[in-house]
């Protein structure tokens, strides 16, 4: 029996999940959370080995998540099943840790049989997202740019997310000013959508 812990702040996506996977013979969801942060302690307690996260929860995203499970609980399995299917989101969940990668609309029998490839020890990654990941290229950005870019999201000027990071003004604007040439774009909050539609934030 694979038994799974299931991380997606929407309830009834949760359910939904959790009815579909517990018709298999061979899995048993032991776990449901809403928060990222709350991952790692109910996989740990409900003994999971395989943790089947959302990227957009609050206190920690699935990536994070995923990365936390990877260093915290090495013999657990990680699998992102989310609505977000971004090429970037890919590449970071992999690099974060995550066995697997796929979409919500993925029909049941794939998910659970992607599900034990994952608990086997293998990987699975949507193909279609797989080839526009290698297709887009690793994300330009460095980790203070999408740190700012992610702050930027909002509108929020210079002088608010230099206080909310600590940092100067000066410091805040040549970072942004990096990340909108690497973008293309040509104001932050344009080179703050485009990084989060690519799934670099």
């Amino acid at each position: 029996m694979i038994r799974l812990l299931l991380a997606d702040d929407q309830a009834l996506v949760r359910g939904a999940l959790a009815a579909l996977l517990d018709l298999e013979t061979d899995l048993e969801v032991v776990a449901q959370v809403g928060r990222g942060d709350e991952v790692v302690e109910a996989a740990r307690t409900s003994a999971a080995d395989v943790c089947l996260l959302d990227i957009e929860m609050p206190g920690l995203n699935g990536i994070d998540a995923a990365a936390a499970v990877r260093r915290d609980l090495p013999g657990v399995r990680s699998l992102i099943v989310t609505t977000f299917g971004r090429p970037g989101y890919v590449r970071r969940a992999i690099e974060a840790g995550a066995s697997g990668f796929v979409v919500k609309d993925t029909p049941a029998r794939q998910l659970a049989d992607a599900v034990r490839r994952v608990h086997s020890g293998l990987r699975v990654v949507d193909p279609d997202l797989a080839a526009e990941s290698l297709i887009d290229g690793p994300s330009p950005l460095t980790g203070r740019e999408r740190e700012l870019l992610t702050h930027a999201l909002d509108g929020s000027p210079v002088a608010a997310i230099a206080a909310r990071v600590h940092l100067s003004e000066g410091t805040v604007r040549n970072h942004l000013s990096a990340a909108i040439g690497k973008t293309g774009a040509t104001t932050r909050s344009e080179a703050a959508r485009i990084a989060q539609d690519r799934g670099w934030l």
